[in-house]
């Protein structure tokens, strides 16, 4: 599964230039965390609660993005002392630049209307707003600052206030960029391996444990998810059926489809959206 056909691979670590701007980014009025669909009260005793941010570009969001929060639902519940709290998805800001990328507020709506009927997963618009490049350490530590900070985390089954664990939710492609020296710096590593872990969807075809040998200090935090049925769906994919005028129906929410049709999106890649929106970008996933 390559995830920006997916989902967009979290970005490896940014140029001091990119680091200072994104320093400087400022929360957008009239912002507001979406604690809707955020369970305030946990309901298994002895658990850990725990929130899945899947940072993406989601251009357009399809089923197997939303899959993803289902598998790792199931992932933790049988085999983790976790307990899944909420699930976020977290729409790339228009400074990455890519082709087919939609523009920002298409993407949010898109996800906003493949989400409505879940009970448990929201989008955050924070980082899609965003006039610059953010990266995906610094997405993490917003969700753990809204939540953890703002929030001041949720209750137990006791009523007792609780901090909560906020990881990344990715494909297996993320942890191949994760093991290749010089595309990750070694302060990100640490900070969203270390501090926060991640949630990996095995995919065919992909030697994840040969990534994770490199990785091995920071295994206790690296989750890897077992993709039972194979899902090969990716927005790469959806895109090229529309430029085709061919039907995307089945491949992601119908709201979606009506909206991409209704909004006149993808029938052509974006001239604007060609070039390199980040000093090192990983591996083009769609």
């Amino acid at each position: 599964m390559d995830l920006d056909s997916e989902q967009q691979l979290p970005s490896p670590s940014p140029s001091t230039e990119e680091r200072t701007a994104s320093s400087e980014m400022t929360t957008p009025e009239p912002y507001q965390f979406p604690t809707q669909k955020l369970r305030r009260r946990q309901t298994q005793p002895g658990k850990t609660p725990l929130v899945l941010v899947a940072c993406g570009s989601f251009s357009p969001i399809t089923f197997l993005h939303l899959r993803m929060f289902a598998m790792a639902a199931d992932y933790v519940r049988m085999n983790t002392d976790f307990e899944v709290v909420g699930g976020y998805l977290s729409p790339v800001s228009d400074a990455y630049k890519k082709v087919g990328l939609a523009p920002a507020s298409h993407r949010i709506n898109m996800c906003e209307l493949a989400v409505q009927t879940s009970k448990w997963i929201s989008v955050d618009p924070w980082e899609a707003t965003q006039p610059g490049y953010v990266p995906t350490a610094e997405v993490l530590d917003h969700f753990d600052h809204e939540i953890n900070t703002v929030l001041n985390g949720v209750e137990d089954v006791d009523g007792k206030r609780t901090s909560v664990r906020i990881a990344l939710l990715a494909g297996a492609d993320l942890i191949q960029t994760m093991s290749q020296p010089g595309v990750w710096s070694a302060r990100d590593l640490e900070h969203i391996l270390g501090d926060f872990g991640v949630f990996v969807l095995e995919r065919a075809g992909t030697d994840i444990d040969e990534a994770l040998a490199s990785l091995k200090q920071w295994e206790d935090k690296i989750y890897c998810i077992p993709q039972v049925i194979p899902n090969e769906i990716s927005s790469t994919k959806v895109r090229l059926l529309l430029r085709r005028q061919m039907s995307i129906d089945y491949l992601t929410p119908d709201v979606v489809v009506d909206y991409i049709e209704e909004n006149g999106l993808y029938r052509e890649e974006d001239a604007a959206h060609t070039g390199k929106g980040k000093a090192k970008a990983s591996p083009s996933t769609g």
